[in-house]
């Protein structure tokens, strides 16, 4: 009798409950060993800031499959459970009980972990970083009972858990050493919509100052800016970034560099091992470089081309990255990489929230977002994979169909 494979995935994320997933929809029928640090089933994050988290809707909607779907799949879900060691040359896993599992193939979809304040008070009870499952019930009832809340940040997780705090009926006050909100990604020309859109809503927002100290008897109370402001503050969330949980990886001598090394084809630098999801920096042939994307579509769809992969197939990840955001009343898809640009044109009307952007580089567009216009998305999916040149004015006219942009669409 022929020995069944085993294939291990490190990380009950989105990746690895979709790796595993696809591996049985594969008619992979060896065994399947899911381990996972947290005390609960795999679980999408993006409602961790938003509608959990507010309440609106509750663990099962997050959750990537129903409780019964890893028994019933045959797949060994090992929740509360750390995976400690990756020894390369014996092929086997040490979990944090002392058992060794071995491989045939492992993947890595560790995923990152927030950046840590460094000021004084920055270990205070009462501040809190928002990335697990216990994080956002945390805040939900932090929120509830506390009226004043401080964000540390403005990036997506800082912008997006200030609008929740502010549904909730805190007092928010949103503190940001750059001058917009969102200002890496949206740059000068977007990111105003998403100020006014906090301001309207009431939160106290300093933008271009950093923060000096969090102080407080027992916990923390206040927080000094750098430029002598004293903010109240019953609850601090800091939002200020992620970085890839690369120990593992590193322990083990993969190729490292902000994030696990691998190919277009997910596979790291030692063979049978790849990695997928937050963690993973992979080569992109549409861009020519390595891109880390810390965004659900990635976790979502690099997990299951990993998956193939192990399986023995070639398929190459070359998706246009993606991902959305949910602020009050502001809804918005986001297509593309665009690390530098040369304009951003606009189609419709920023004074409403209602209209299309596009990041354009060299007179092509290399990344487009909807906001509050939800019937374009394949469109301007079209119109980034074309690589074809534009005419701005075309592109900010209403009157005129994205698609008949796209050369060869037969519009």
């Amino acid at each position: 009798m022929v020995a069944k494979l085993t294939f291990v995935i490190v990380g009950a994320s989105l990746a690895g409950a979709k790796a595993a997933e696809t591996l049985r929809t594969e008619g992979f029928d060896g065994r399947v060993v899911l381990i996972g640090d947290e005390d609960v089933r795999p679980y999408e994050r993006p409602p961790l800031s938003k509608d959990y988290l507010r309440g609106e809707k509750g663990f099962d909607d997050a959750a990537v499959h129903d409780e019964a779907f890893y028994d019933a799949n045959a797949i060994e879900l090992r929740t509360s459970t750390l995976a400690t060691a990756v020894d390369v040359p014996t092929s086997e896993v040490t979990l944090s009980s002392g058992e060794r599992v071995g491989y045939d193939r492992l993947l890595l979809a560790t995923g990152a972990t927030p950046r840590r304040l460094s000021v004084p008070g920055a270990e205070l009870p009462g501040v809190s970083y928002l990335r697990r499952l216990a994080d956002s019930d945390a805040l939900a009832l932090a929120f509830t009972a506390s009226r004043q809340v401080v964000v540390i940040g403005a990036g997506w997780i800082g912008a997006e858990v200030a609008a929740s705090a502010r549904q909730l009926g805190a007092e928010v006050a949103m503190v940001e050493l750059g001058s917009l909100p969102l200002e890496r990604v949206l740059g000068e020309e977007v990111g105003p919509v998403y100020r006014d859109l906090h301001a309207e809503h009431g939160v106290d927002l300093h933008f271009g100052v950093g923060v000096e100290a969090l102080r407080g008897a027992t916990a923390v109370e206040e927080v000094r800016l750098s430029d002598g402001t004293v903010l109240p503050a019953e609850i601090v969330v800091v939002g200020i970034g992620v970085t890839p949980r690369v120990e593992l990886a590193e322990a083990a001598g993969l190729s490292l560099e902000n994030g696990v090394v691998v190919d277009e084809h997910l596979a790291t630098s030692a063979a049978g091992i790849f990695a997928a999801g937050d963690v993973a920096n992979a080569y992109h042939p549409r861009y020519g470089t390595r891109i880390r994307l810390e965004h659900w579509s990635s976790a979502l769809n690099q997990g299951p081309l990993a998956a193939r992969n192990m399986l023995g197939g070639a398929a190459v990840y070359d998706r246009v990255p993606y991902f959305f955001s949910d602020q009050y009343d502001l809804g918005m898809e986001y297509r593309g990489w665009a690390p530098a640009w040369d304009q951003v044109v606009f189609r419709g009307d920023r004074e409403t929230r209602e209209f299309l952007a596009f990041w354009l580089r060299g007179s092509r567009v290399v990344a487009a977002m909807n906001a509050n216009v939800w019937d374009s998305g394949d469109a301007l999916e079209a119109l980034i994979r074309s690589d074809q040149p534009v005419d701005p004015a075309r592109l900010s006219d209403p009157d005129v169909d994205l698609a008949s942009l796209v050369a060869g669409s037969g519009t």
